[in-house]
């Protein structure tokens, strides 16, 4: 069995119930999520029914889920231009049946990039210098692969996702 799981950009609800069905199978306790939902044109990548169910089911399942704001509008169905509102929408995961959240933050309008994450017990920023460059296709799954990587050699996830974001805001430039 693998030690971790990254799971990215599921368009359907017969492939979100497949995965949901596998993960029942396998029951690997570290699965990062990271929700795939809108190109960087703005154009949404899945339909409604396919978010009720990841909203619904797959998100009780997973450790960690790592959406960007749009994605995490889409999921809450709020506006996100503050740390605050991030905050917040993080707290909606939460409620939805989220364990950990980590809500990116390149798309607010900032010279910091600030990521959150957040869990029942615990708000954690990680602010890093935002490097502009028009080369971020792919940073997203990057990141939440990172992360899996760091979660399957033994950090803990807080720890993960740190050094995860060093890494890509290092390396590609975020």
């Amino acid at each position: 069995k693998p030690d971790a799981i990254k799971i990215g950009m599921l368009h359907s609800p017969p492939v979100i119930n497949s995965v949901i069905n596998s993960l029942n199978k396998i029951k690997i306790k570290k699965i990062i999520l990271d929700p795939v939902m809108v190109a960087k044109s703005g154009t949404k990548l899945i339909d409604n029914k396919s978010i009720k169910i990841l909203k619904s089911k797959l998100i009780k399942k997973v450790t960690l889920i790592t959406p960007n704001i749009p994605e995490a509008e889409i999921l809450t169905k709020t506006k996100i231009s503050s740390i605050e509102n991030m905050i917040s929408a993080a707290r909606i995961l939460i409620s939805l049946g989220a364990n950990n959240v980590l809500i990116k933050g390149g798309h607010l309008k900032s010279k910091i990039m600030q990521d959150i994450f957040l869990n029942k017990n615990q708000i954690s920023v990680f602010k890093n210098k935002k490097i502009h460059t028009k080369n971020t296709h792919g940073t997203g799954c990057t990141l939440s692969s990172a992360i899996a990587t760091y979660y399957s050699c033994g950090k803990t996830l807080k720890k993960s996702c740190e050094m995860a974001i060093k890494y890509v805001n290092h390396s590609i430039g975020t």
